[in-house]
Order: structure tokens, then C-alpha cells, then sequence
């Protein structure tokens, strides 16, 4: 099992909500995240498609941007899913995810990156 150590539940929420900041840092992403049934680009697409479905393009969107570069989804992949997920979300949904999107993957000079 991969580990994702996660303390921003605690950082942010630690002393005001103690039981919500531990399922965050330790089931969602100590275990949710870590099960191996599928891959971490997998989990970032689901988790992308998720919140442009709900409208949620705040700061924890980019978070999850991020993460999914990270876990390997190149420019070109994050095109192709924020333009399906576009169908189903919405369009100007689809325009605040590509505005984050360029941000995050705006040191990537290649196509693929």
C-alpha cells in the first residue's frame, strides 16, 4: 500500500474539528488514496470530474490540479478530460478549470508534459 501523508485536515481544522481533521488526514488520504485497486492518475481524474460535476473550482481544485500533474497526467490528458467532463459539468465550469489548469501546467513546454 502507498502512504500519502496528509496533515492539512490537522493543519487547518486540527483544534476546531478534531474527528473531521483525522478522517481527512488518515481515512481519505492515509487510506482512500493509498488502496492500490487504482492508480493515482485514476483517482485524480475521478476526483477532477467530481468537483467540475459539483462546480467546485476553488483552491482545493487547484490542490487536486496539482496533484494530478504530479501523479503523471500531462498537459494533453488534462485537455482531453476537462473537455468531456465539460459536456457534463458545464461549459463555464470547463473555462474555470482550464484557467486553473494553464496555471498549473504552465511550466510544461511540451505537448505531453
Amino acid at each position: 500500500m502507498r502512504g500519502i501523508k496528509q496533515t492539512a485536515g490537522r493543519d487547518r481544522l486540527g483544534q476546531f474539528a478534531p474527528d473531521f481533521a483525522q478522517l481527512n488526514d488518515d481515512v481519505l488520504f492515509g487510506q482512500i488514496w493509498a488502496d492500490e485497486s487504482l492508480d493515482l492518475k485514476t483517482r485524480s481524474t475521478i476526483v477532477i470530474c467530481v468537483f467540475m460535476g459539483r462546480g467546485l473550482v476553488d483552491d482545493s481544485l487547484r490542490y487536486h490540479l496539482e496533484t494530478a500533474k504530479k501523479n503523471g497526467i500531462t498537459r494533453e490528458e488534462i485537455s482531453a478530460i476537462i473537455t468531456q467532463a465539460a459536456f457534463y459539468a458545464g461549459w463555464p465550469v470547463a473555462w474555470a478549470v482550464f484557467s486553473m489548469a494553464q496555471d498549473v501546467w504552465s511550466d510544461a513546454d511540451q505537448p505531453n508534459s
